[in-house]
């Protein structure tokens, strides 16, 4: 039986987890989402719900990968009782990880083409209105987003081919360090400008009435976004944690892990809203634009700001690194799939994935151009976007359900087995008291916010 790789150090572990949810999650979609939603007020939220719900299930993840050893397709198998049908989710799981990389692989290639042209100068001198022309030209063209998209699909199945340690693990490392004295910078610039000091507070000064004064089906909306945010963010219930959890050791007990992972991703997602909010108070922005809040307003914050091409290069970098580290853990869940129910070698498995995920990748690219006919389920939806909803409202929290009735029910893994795999080692213990916490008011909590979501879109 071929020896399973293994982290070179924890943090190594802790940063390549993390990586996996620091992405565009936290620097494209939580800024605009929050602004959407309250500010302040609905950051608590949604630091609630990664108490309450995330770290509870990234721990049930961490513990099934570390008790199996395996990938999501195997990790159910190996732990489940005999005769039942828990390793059903495990083809979800893959599912789901390659529909989430078929619409974030083209996110990621529009960060690299905008830098690109961020960098050749070409916001220079236009006002919010001819950027947004120059972003819906970009859409309208399929050529550069495909080279783009490429370069990015490349560069992350090349690390993940060069092995575990001297691949993932070390240029995440670099990656994740550049990334945050990058945001930094950039964010001590933000909260400089003259005229941010109302976006400051507005980010950072709670007002309920904007979350409770709204009426009921508003508030559960705002829910819904705060949960979805988290479950999305955090990349949890489709097995990216759990792959990560089989490839460390015993000596550290799971919930030190999850709160280190968390912290690290709550940190990026709240210097990323500190970046762009007061930046958009302090040139007139409307924080309101939603999904094209960074592309279409962000270059005429930098056309207004000295040295504002080196500012915008700098901005669509750290966007490339944290849509890389992404990129690179998935792609790890995706060939480990490959190398434990194939047995591929690890290059065989990244070179073949990386056709796959080149042709899965085409159809969100060309549902702006030349498949923009096309409207899943919605009118005002692109391909993108039913993708997004399928992994972010559907596999994700559905998933997370999975992983927390299986370590918690009998008919599963069982409490005591979970229990035993996350206490092991040294550091903060998963309590024992939380038995009935996770069992009925976790799943109950997901399934309320899950149907009120949906209700939300669809009502």
């Amino acid at each position: 039986m071929e020896k399973r790789e293994r982290f070179g150090s924890r943090l190594g572990f802790i940063l390549i987890s993390a990586g996996c949810a620091i992405g565009l999650g936290n620097v494209w979609k939580f800024p605009y989402i929050t602004a959407q939603n309250g500010g302040a007020a609905f950051i608590l939220i949604y630091v609630l719900f990664l108490i309450l719900l995330g770290i509870p299930i990234m721990v049930a993840e961490f513990a099934v990968g570390r008790a199996s050893r395996k990938s999501i397709i195997h990790s159910f198998h190996a732990l489940e009782p005999k005769g039942s049908k828990w390793h059903s989710f495990g083809i979800i799981g893959v599912i789901g990880n390659y529909m989430l990389m078929a619409f974030y692989t083209v996110v990621s290639g529009w960060m690299l083409l905008y830098m690109f042209k961020m960098v050749r100068g070409d916001f220079v001198g236009l006002d919010s209105v001819q950027v947004g022309e120059v972003f819906g030209s970009m859409l309208a063209a399929p050529t550069g987003q495909i080279i783009c998209m490429l370069i990015m699909i490349l560069i992350g199945i090349a690390v993940c081919s060069i092995g575990l340690q001297k691949g993932v693990e070390k240029v995440t490392k670099v990656m994740m360090t550049l990334l945050i004295v990058i945001m930094i910078i950039l964010a001590v610039r933000s909260v400089t400008l003259d005229g941010a000091a109302a976006g400051v507070e507005y980010y950072l000064k709670p007002d309920f009435s904007k979350i409770f004064g709204q009426g009921f089906a508003h508030f559960n909306s705002v829910l819904f976004a705060a949960m979805g945010q988290a479950f999305f963010t955090l990349s949890i219930g489709m097995g990216s944690m759990a792959i990560f959890g089989s490839y460390i050791g015993k000596e550290h007990r799971l919930m030190g892990e999850a709160i280190s992972v968390t912290a690290l991703d709550t940190l990026v997602a709240f210097t990323a809203g500190l970046i762009i909010i007061p930046a958009c108070f302090a040139y007139n922005v409307d924080i309101n634009a939603g999904p094209p809040l960074i592309f279409i307003t962000l270059p005429n914050i930098f056309n207004s700001m000295p040295l504002g091409q080196l500012w915008g290069a700098l901005f669509f970098l750290f966007m490339i690194f944290a849509a890389l580290s992404t990129l690179v853990a998935v792609f790890e869940n995706i060939i480990s799939f490959g190398m434990d129910a194939l047995k591929w070698s690890r290059k065989k498995s990244s070179w073949i994935n990386f056709a796959i995920i080149v042709v899965i990748s085409l159809p969100a690219l060309f549902g702006h151009n030349i498949w923009s006919s096309i409207h899943p389920i919605r009118e005002s939806w692109a391909i993108l976007d039913f993708e997004d909803f399928i992994v972010s409202n559907n596999v994700l929290p559905l998933g997370s359900l999975v992983y927390v009735l299986f370590c918690c029910l009998k008919k599963g893994w069982g409490w005591d087995n979970f229990l035993l795999e996350a206490n092991q080692g040294s550091g903060i213990s998963f309590p024992k008291a939380l038995r009935g916490y996770m069992t009925w008011v976790v799943p109950l909590i997901i399934i309320y916010v899950f149907v009120m979501g949906y209700i939300g879109i669809f009502g």
